[in-house]
C-alpha cells in the first residue's frame, strides 16, 4: 500500500534534513502512527527508488514531500525488523532502517551521572559500539556536543556525506543513532555544524581507535575481543601498597628504543607478514617495531637488566611524531603506529606474565589544537576554557581542558579508569602537574587570569586531580599514581580526606637538578657543593618520592647523561656509575630513561634508534652490567625500599667530609636486624685506608663495588669485604677500614650477631 499524502510541515523538515539543520530527525524518519495507521518514512539522498519490505512483502515507497524522503502507509505497525530495498545510481542493495531503532541508548541515569560528573564507565556509552539491537548487527554511535546545531556520522558507508545520517538529539546534549549493518574496522568520523552554521568534521573522543597520523579518522572497534592470562597477577598487585615494594623504572618511548626494517617484513601467526608504520623522518630503510616485536625484543631486555616495571611515553593516539605523545587526540585509542589495541593487550599480558609492571604517561594538563581533535569541539569552547588567559598555553601552542566543567571532569577521569580497566596498566606519571596547578605558570604579568579569592592557585585543576586519584584508589587500590611537580606544592603524595591531592608518589625534581648539577662539576670544585647531593635528606620525608632521571635530562643540548660528566672517558664512565649506584641507594623509588642503563652518548632523537652498537665497548657494557647488578640488589634488599619513607630507613654517618667529597650512610628497615652501608668518593682520589664509623662489630661484605673490573673499573677495592676494627669514629665505637677507589660507591653488607646499637 503507497501513499501520496502531501504535508506542508514535511517539505519543511525534509529541506532541513538536506540542508543539514534537524536535530531530530526520530520526529519525522521510522514508523509512526497516521490516522488509524502506520507511516513509516525512510531518509535516502539521491536514491532513485525505494521498496519497504516487511514480513516478505515489499510495498513500494513514495515521494510526495521531497525528494529523498520516501514514505510508505501501512495498516500496523511494522516494528523495527523491516528492511528497504534501495536502487541508487543502478545499484542495488538491501538495508535496515537507522531511524527504525528508536529507543534511547544513554538512559537517564546514565546522563545524570554523566552532568554530574561521576559515570565512570562513561566509554562504555560514548563513541561507536559494536552491539546487536533486536537482533540486528551494527554500530551505535554516542557523542556530546551539546552547544551543535547538528551532527551526523561520517564514513564510506556514506562517502563521507553529512547528509545521510543525521543523529538525534537527547538531552543533556547527548547525540545518538544506531547504524545497521556497520561492521569492524569501518572509518568514521562526526560531522559537527555550528548555531551559527560552520561544518567541522571531528574524529571521535571516545575512539577505541585510529587511523594512522597523517590520516585521522576514527575505526569502529571491539573493546572486550581478548582473553586476559593475568588474574593472579593483578589480584597481587592490588593486595598490597605499591610504595612499600622496590620499583624500578624504564621510562622508554616505543618508537625510538629500537627500529626495525622495511626489508623484514614481521612474520605473522598465520604465516602472512606485516611491516609497522614508517615515518619519513626515520633513517632510510628503518621502520617502527610492532607491538608483538616489542613484546619479543624488550620484554626480556627489560627483564634481564631487572626493572620492575616500564613507563611508556605518551602512546594513546596523536598526529605528530616530533610531539613524543604528549599532544593527545585520541584518548581512548593506543596509537595505531604499531598495530592494534588488541595487540597491545597483548603486549601488556605479557609483560605480566615475566613480572613486569606497566606505567603510561597520561596527559590531562593539555590538548593540542588539530582541527580534528577536541578543540573547538561543536563550534564553541567545550574542552577548553573561552579565555586565553586559563585556556591556553601559549609557549606550548596548546589548549587548557576546563576542569570546572562536569563532562570535562567525567571524560578525564573515566579515561583514567578506562586504561586500567580495559588495559589493566599497573600505574600513570602525570605529566606536568604545575602546569595544571598554577594559573600563571609560564605566563607573565597581566597574561594570566586570578582564581575567584585573587590567587594563582588553580583550584578546578586541583579538585580534578584530588577526584581522579580517590576514583582510581577506590577501583585499584594497588595502583601507582605518580606526579611529575616541579614545585614545592603541599601535600602531593597525602591522601585526599586530608587536603592532599592523592598521588602516591611524586618526582623528586629538586634532587634531580641538585645531584645533576653536583655530577656536572670538576671533581675538585665539589669540595664546595657537598650540599647538592645531602641536601635532598632534609626534605626527603615531606612526600613519597621517586627519584628520576628522565627523557627530559637528555634533549634540547642537555646531552645525554654519559657527556653531562666533566673529565677523560674513564672518568666520564666512572661518574656515570658512581650517579647510577648513589641513586639507586640513596631513598626513593627509581626512574631512568633507555639509553642511560648502558651509556648512550648522543642525545635522545624522537626519530633515531638507541645507541646500540656502543655495547660492543666494555665500558658501555660494563654500565649496563651495573644496573643490572643494582637492580638485583635493590630488590633483594629490603633496607633500600622498605621503609623509603620513614626516617628509620636511612641515617648518615659522616656528610660533612667536604675536603674528600666522600659521604657515608645507612640504609636499614624495621623489618631485620640487618643493613647496608654505602660510602660513595666522588673525586679521582684513591684513599688506601678510609675510616668508616659502624655500629656493630663482625664482618661487611662488600656487596657491590663501582669500580668493579665488570663494570668497566679497576677493581681496587676490599677483596670481598672488611671486619672491624675498635677503632671510635664518627659516633661509633667500631669503624672500618676501607680501600675507597676514585669516582666509586660501595655497598658493604652486614647482619649483626647482637644487639644493635643505631643511632
Amino acid at each position: 500500500m503507497t501513499t501520496s499524502i502531501s504535508l506542508d510541515w514535511m517539505v519543511a523538515d525534509g529541506k532541513k534534513l538536506a540542508e543539514c539543520r534537524h536535530d531530530h530527525p526520530f520526529s519525522v524518519l521510522g514508523p509512526h502512527p497516521y490516522e488509524n495507521k502506520w507511516i513509516v518514512r525512510i531518509w535516502m539522498p539521491e536514491a532513485n527508488d525505494l521498496e519497504l519490505l516487511v514480513d516478505g512483502i515489499a510495498t513500494h515507497m513514495a515521494n510526495p514531500n521531497h525528494p529523498w524522503i520516501f514514505e510508505a502507509l501501512l495498516e500496523n505497525d511494522p516494528g523495527i525488523n523491516y528492511q528497504i530495498r534501495v536502487t541508487r545510481g543502478g545499484h542495488v542493495h538491501t538495508q535496515h532502517d537507522p531511524w527504525s531503532f528508536r529507543g534511547e541508548w544513554m538512559g537517564e541515569i546514565d546522563r545524570h551521572l554523566y552532568a554530574e560528573g561521576n559515570h565512570h564507565h562513561i566509554w562504555k556509552k560514548m563513541g561507536a559500539h559494536l552491539v546487536d539491537r533486536e537482533g540486528v548487527k551494527g554500530v551505535m554511535f554516542c557523542i556530546w556536543a551539546p552547544n551543535a546545531k547538528t551532527v551526523s556520522v561520517l564514513g564510506n558507508l556514506n562517502s563521507w556525506d553529512g547528509r545521510h545520517h543525521p543523529m538525534q538529539k537527547r538531552d543533556g546534549g547527548i547525540w545518538e543513532l544506531f547504524i545497521p549493518g556497520m561492521e569492524e574496522g569501518a572509518l568514521y568520523k562526526y560531522e559537527i555544524r555550528s548555531q551559527d552554521g560552520h561544518c567541522y568534521q571531528k574524529a571521535d573522543p571516545y575512539g577505541f581507535r585510529h587511523e594512522v597520523r597523517p590520516a585521522n579518522s576514527s575505526i569502529v572497534s571491539k573493546l572486550d575481543n581478548f582473553e586476559w592470562q593475568d588474574k593472579d597477577w593483578i589480584t597481587k598487585r592490588d593486595s598490597r601498597d605499591p610504595i612499600d615494594q622496590p620499583i624500578s623504572v624504564y621510562e622508554m618511548h616505543l618508537g625510538s628504543w629500537l627500529h626495525g626494517s622495511v626489508n623484514e617484513p614481521f612474520l605473522e601467526e598465520d604465516g602472512s607478514t606485516r611491516t609497522s608504520v614508517a615515518a619519513a623522518d626515520l633513517k632510510p630503510g628503518a621502520r617502527l617495531l610492532t607491538y608483538k616485536e616489542l613484546a619479543q625484543k624488550l620484554i626480556p631486555y627489560v627483564k634481564e637488566r631487572g626493572f620492575t616495571h616500564i613507563e611508556l611515553m605518551p602512546i594513546t593516539e596523536h598526529p605528530f611524531d616530533g610531539s613524543w605523545g604528549y599532544q593527545v587526540t585520541g584518548w581512548y585509542a593506543p596509537t595505531s603506529r604499531y598495530g592494534s589495541p588488541a595487540e597491545f593487550k597483548e603486549f601488556i599480558d605479557e609483560c605480566h606474565r615475566e613480572g613486569i609492571g606497566i606505567i603510561l604517561d597520561w596527559v590531562p594538563g593539555h590538548f593540542p589544537k588539530d582541527s580534528h581533535g577536541l578543540a573547538f569541539f561543536d563550534g564553541s569552547h567545550l574542552y577548553e576554557h573561552s579565555d586565553p588567559r586559563i585556556g591556553e598555553h601559549k609557549e606550548w601552542g596548546t589548549l587548557i581542558f576546563n576542569y570546572s566543567r562536569n563532562e570535562v571532569r567525567n571524560f578525564l577521569v573515566a579515561n583514567l579508569i578506562y586504561w586500567f580497566e580495559q588495559f589493566h596498566i599497573d600505574g600513570i606519571r602525570v605529566d606536568a602537574v604545575a602546569s595544571m596547578l598554577y594559573r600563571d605558570y609560564l605566563r607573565p604579568d597581566g597574561q594570566w587570569l586570578a582564581n575567584e579569592e585573587g590567587g594563582r592557585e588553580n583550584t578546578e585543576a586541583v579538585r580534578f586531580l584530588q577526584q581522579a586519584n580517590h576514583v582510581l584508589f577506590q577501583h585499584f587500590p594497588g595502583a601507582l599514581s605518580i606526579a611529575e611537580e616541579s614545585t614545592t606544592w603541599p601535600m602531593v603524595t597525602q591522601p585526599t580526606n586530608i587536603g592532599g591531592l592523592g598521588f602516591n608518589l611524586k618526582w623528586n625534581m629538586g634532587w634531580m637538578h641538585d645531584v645533576l648539577d653536583y655530577f656536572e662539576f670538576d671533581p675538585w670544585f665539589r669540595q664546595f657543593h657537598q650540599n647538592n647531593i645531602t641536601f635532598s635528606i632534609w626534605y626527603n620525608y615531606t612526600e613519597n618520592f621517586m627519584l628520576a632521571l628522565s627523557h627530559d635530562e637528555v634533549v634540547h643540548g642537555k646531552s645525554h647523561l654519559l657527556h653531562k660528566m666533566p673529565g677523560d672517558d674513564w672518568q666520564k664512565y666512572a661518574n656515570t656509575r658512581a650517579l647510577l649506584a648513589y641513586m639507586w641507594t640513596h631513598p626513593g623509588k627509581k626512574t631512568i630513561f633507555m639509553g642511560m642503563e648502558f651509556g648512550q652518548r648522543s642525545e635522545w632523537n624522537v626519530w633515531g634508534d638507541l645507541q646500540w652498537d656502543l655495547l660492543k665497548f666494555a665500558p658501555h657494557k660494563g654500565i649496563q652490567n651495573l644496573i643490572g647488578d643494582l637492580n638485583k640488589i635493590y630488590k633483594e634488599e629490603p633496607s633500600l625500599w622498605k621503609d623509603d619513607f620513614d626516617q628509620y630507613g636511612f641515617q648518615w654517618i659522616d656528610c660533612n667530609d667536604t675536603q674528600n667529597s666522600v659521604i657515608s650512610f645507612m640504609r636499614r628497615d624495621k623489618s631485620s636486624d640487618s643493613w647496608l652501608v654505602i660510602v660513595g668518593n666522588f673525586t679521582p682520589q684513591t684513599h688506601s685506608q678510609y675510616k668508616v664509623g659502624v655500629p656493630a662489630e663482625g664482618f661487611y661484605e662488600e656487596i657491590l663495588n663501582t669500580n668493579g673490573e665488570n663494570y668497566g673499573g679497576t677493581n681496587l677495592g676490599n677483596l670481598g669485604g672488611k671486619s672491624t676494627d675498635k677503632w671510635s669514629i664518627h659516633g661509633y665505637e667500631q669503624s672500618l677500614n676501607i680501600c675507597l677507589p676514585p669516582l666509586s660507591v660501595l655497598i658493604f653488607r652486614h647482619a649483626p650477631k647482637k644487639a644493635l646499637n643505631l643511632k
